[in-house]
């Protein structure tokens, strides 16, 4: 118990030390995100259609500290949400996945291109 008490009280001072704004850890694509407000993510390709401009609304709020005061959830905090903008979708770099045996003439290469979306945070709620 007494690591963990310590643990906090430096993550504490580096944030008091940093003065920064309002952040959340958000939750999607199997991901965890930490954000703040003007901030540009590439996060997983969600499903449905987007267009550049369209609000996008992450409501699985993991925490959300604003400076003075933290919340932490159970697993989510009710009523939190992050709200940011579509910019556009894109790929990844291509990831090659090779299968090679010696000596008995077997090669196989095969690629791979992760889909993603960029968007940029609007607010915190």
């Amino acid at each position: 118990m007494a690591i963990v008490a310590q643990k906090t009280k430096k993550v504490e001072t580096a944030v008091a030390a940093n003065n920064s704004s309002e952040f959340a850890i958000i939750l999607t694509g199997g991901k965890q995100y930490q954000v703040k407000v003007g901030d540009i993510l590439k996060i997983e390709k969600m499903p449905g259609e987007f267009k550049a401009g369209d609000k996008i609304t992450f409501d699985k709020v993991l925490l959300v500290d604003n400076g003075s005061d933290t919340t932490i959830g159970m697993p989510y905090i009710t009523g939190a949400k992050v709200i940011a903008t579509f910019e556009e979708e894109g790929r990844g770099k291509k990831v090659d996945v090779v299968k090679y045996k010696a000596k008995s003439r077997y090669f196989k290469l095969r690629g791979h291109r992760q889909p993603h979306f960029v968007v940029k945070i609007d607010s915190i709620k």
